[in-house]
This record gives C-alpha cells, structure tokens and sequence, in this order.
C-alpha cells in the first residue's frame, strides 16, 4: 500500500477511514431528498408492513417453501416480544423463509422479474438476497450453522409494490425453481 501510495499513504487510509465509518457530506439537493424522504416515511411504512404480512402469509401456502420466519404471522414464538419492541405498530419488513437448497434458492432469485437481487435493505422494492452465499460467504461452516444461515434460507425485504404484483412474482419463480 505504501509502495503504491508513497507520502499519501497515511492521508489515504485517513481518508478511506472517514468515508468507511461516517459516509460522505451530502450536497444540498442530497439534503433535501433525503427531508422529502422522510416526509412520506410514515405513509410508505405502513405499506412495508402490510405487505410484508401479506407476503409471509401467502409464502406459508406455497408448497415449495419449507417455513417463513415472521414474527407478524399470529403463532411465531417471539410475536409478542415483537409487539413489545415495535410499540404495536407493525411487525417490520423483513422476512426470511426456507427452499430445498442453494439451487433451488438461486433457481428462484433468478427467476424473480419484479423483486430485485440486490443485498440493500429498506428500499421501497421488494429486494432479495440468499444469505448463505452472500453476506456469510466468508464466515466458517460451523457459525453460519450456529446463525441459523443455511444454503435453503432466502431473505426478502419487502417493498411498497402492489402486493398482488408481487405475490404473482415471487408464485412465478417458486414454480420456475422446482
């Protein structure tokens, strides 16, 4: 590094450091996205959680799924400490389910059309990702065993879509992914 770099090494890695840990400086009209945004912040969370309801209900019907972990659906075993934390406003976006395996996980994600395969979190998409080979790829077998991180998990963090739209979708790859 310091070969490459020289005397801005230190400068460099300060710099890197920086950004790493607090982001850059917004501009102005970054700023007033970001206002904007969190004006219609209440109006696009109370889709996020009913459509994230309303998507782990439907995955607990497909056959291919093997399990949802929600803690909005009525017999998850920490749904009242969820209640608690989220003050009854909700049960949050994210949902986690269970496929046969990797290939069946990829199978799907690739044949998703309307969710995106994206590792981001809290958009206004549907976006999903498969832990397993993702985020955890470089932790040892035995932890991601121990994290519940297995090759069938899937996570969805659900959008503010139509929730037919993307019922239909995600019904779409789960009978392409068979």
């Amino acid at each position: 590094f310091v070969d490459r770099k020289g005397s801005l090494a230190y400068l460099d890695r300060v710099w890197r450091e920086h950004h790493i840990n607090f982001g850059t400086t917004q501009s102005p009209f970054q700023s007033y996205l970001t206002v904007l945004g969190l004006d219609t912040l209440v109006v696009r969370m109370e889709r996020h959680l009913s459509n994230a309801t309303a998507v782990a209900r439907y995955l607990r019907k497909r056959p291919e799924v093997l399990w949802v972990n929600y803690p909005g659906l009525e017999d998850h075993p920490d749904r009242e400490m969820a209640e608690r934390q989220f003050q009854g406003k909700g049960f949050g976006a994210m949902i986690t389910f269970g496929l046969k395996d990797q290939g069946t996980c990829f199978r799907f994600i690739d044949s998703l059309e309307l969710v995106c395969h994206l590792a981001n979190l809290g958009d206004c998409k549907t976006l999903v990702i498969h832990p397993y080979s993702s985020q955890y790829v470089s932790f040892e077998e035995a932890t991601r065993v121990r994290l519940g991180i297995t090759p069938g998990l899937v996570r969805l963090s659900v959008g503010i879509e139509a929730v037919e739209d993307l019922c239909d979708d995600l019904g779409r790859a789960l009978e392409k992914s068979r």
